[in-house]
């Protein structure tokens, strides 16, 4: 019923016809050899015109011919190029020519992502009546291994959860997928997932076809030991643009003092806001509680706003998203989770409330807005701190940010509003329950990791003890060495007065 809900909303779009039980298409010739010259079958080039998906992207013509005839595939490309059908179109165009399950699985660095992509095959496989399976370990596992014991098609997953179900119940098996798939492979080759990676990639068959898509792929991705690719039929597809942000993003930036960064932030929102009311908006910070508290002092301010961050349920992250793409919230406060992969075609702006620490996030970041053709603008807030990281980030992207204006006397105005409200949200917000969560967090990836969660407390409080010690050793030292500096340059004024004064004396 909703599929054909969203063929019927199209149907004026795309001038589809939709009669009793049968869909005719109304597609010119030049549509159907866009896609069909890549090898693409007519049941899916009517799938993607259905979505309005008219006329392949580059990465698309780049990679999908090469993975039809079986070879590996390293695809980079900016983000909202096209990177998931580049791969989800010639895993279902052969599928359909010989089906059974689990015959590809694709691995995802986060929740979101993995839905989206899952969503996404879903759609494209209608009419093949595709069972795809989300493993994340946001919902119970119980239910996980009873959906993979039903052997879907596709299987979207992130590395830890997945790998506690091959290690943890044989309801299910690997052995006979066709195509393995890393979106945004650069982040799932950190050493975070290598372990999981490890045992996922112990139970699946030798014989597959390997497809690492990402905005950014470092070298660890090219010459990875832990995934040797067949370099004999191996097809790496980057762009020809040097500059890893699409020429559609405006790139701004704006100068603010350090203790006033969430006024100028604000004020920055208000500004944006009188020239597009209704526009939606994502902010990131760098913490999963600087991002709570951020999402409270907004709303406080009457600054609707929805937040994500890894500490909130599944459930609630899932209803975050959905308000934000359904637009009963225009802004999204987020952490970096939000950063990959992640298509909402009418974010209008996004901004950096703190910079990422690596330039590939600002990429990521950024990429959120000015998908696919459309023009979007991603603001920067800039501290004295943060010069040189503003600087690595220009020299990657190759592209100078120009400055966004923003009154200082309308932001002293907001100043004591501002301040004493996010002290307020501070105080309020449930602090025991937040580090609750986050101890929850740590002792889950323990356990998972099969470590002894008390030794790895007490390692914890040695290296906190540590830490400070060698803070204190520094702190002492640089003090040792300011005093020998100052030293070193009263010395020779000792010098020279006792010369004068002797001088003095023989006169």
């Amino acid at each position: 019923m909703l599929s054909r809900l969203v063929l019927c909303l199209y149907h004026a779009l795309f001038n589809i016809k939709v009669g009793s039980g049968n869909i005719v298409f109304a597609m010119d010739e030049k549509d159907i050899k866009d896609f069909a010259k890549l090898g693409v079958k007519p049941w899916l080039i009517k799938q993607l015109f259905s979505l309005g998906v008219k006329a392949p992207t580059p990465i698309q013509k780049g990679c999908i011919p090469q993975i039809l005839s079986g070879e590996d595939c390293i695809g980079a490309a900016k983000t909202g190029s096209g990177k998931t059908f580049a791969f989800a179109l010639p895993i279902l165009q052969s599928l359909a020519e010989d089906p059974y399950g689990i015959y590809a699985l694709v691995l995802t660095p986060t929740h979101e992502l993995a839905y989206q992509i899952g969503d996404q095959f879903s759609i494209l496989g209608q009419p093949l009546q595709l069972r795809v399976c989300i493993v994340t370990g946001g919902s119970d596992q119980l239910e996980e291994s009873l959906k993979l014991a039903k052997r879907p098609h596709i299987v979207v997953a992130m590395p830890g959860r997945l790998a506690d179900h091959i290690t943890g119940c044989d309801t299910f098996s690997l052995k006979k997928i066709r195509y393995l798939v890393l979106d945004e492979a650069d982040r799932l080759f950190c050493e975070s997932f290598q372990e999981d990676l490890e045992t996922i990639f112990n139970a699946l068959p030798q014989k597959r076809q390997n497809l690492l898509f990402s905005a950014t792929i470092t070298e660890d991705v090219r010459e990875s030991k832990l995934l040797p690719l067949n370099k004999e039929k191996l097809t790496v597809w980057t762009e020809s643009d040097p500059q890893l942000t699409v020429s559609t993003l405006d790139q701004r930036y704006v100068v603010c003092p350090a203790y006033a960064r969430d006024v100028y932030l604000v004020q920055t929102l208000r500004k944006y806001r009188e020239t597009k009311p209704s526009s939606h908006i994502i902010v990131f910070t760098d913490t999963k509680k600087e991002c709570q508290v951020l999402s409270m002092m907004l709303n406080a301010i009457s600054m609707d706003n929805v937040c994500l961050h890894g500490f909130m349920r599944q459930r609630e992250r899932v209803a975050a998203l959905t308000q934000f793409r359904s637009n009963l919230k225009c802004t999204l406060v987020a952490t970096n989770v939000a950063a990959r992969g992640l298509d909402i075609p009418t974010v209008d702006l996004v901004v950096n409330h703190k910079l990422p620490l690596e330039p590939k996030e600002y990429v990521h970041r950024v990429g959120r807005t000015a998908r696919a053709g459309r023009s979007g603008m991603a603001i920067s807030l800039i501290t004295p701190h943060d010069i040189l990281r503003l600087g690595k980030i220009e020299d990657q992207i190759k592209t100078k940010l120009t400055e966004y204006k923003i009154d200082d006397d309308e932001a002293v105005k907001v100043f004591t509003t501002v301040s004493v409200t996010r002290r307020e949200q501070e105080a309020k917000l449930d602090n025991e329950e937040f580090e609750q969560r986050k101890r929850n967090y740590r002792l889950k990836r323990w356990i998972q990791a099969g470590v002894d969660p008390d030794l790895m407390q007490e390692g914890l409080e040695e290296m906190r003890k540590s830490r400070i010690k060698a803070a204190k050793k520094a702190k002492l030292a640089k003090m040792k060495e300011i005093q020998s500096q100052i030293a070193d340059k009263v010395k020779p004024l000792k010098a020279e007065e006792q010369i004068r004064r002797k001088r003095k004396k023989m006169m």
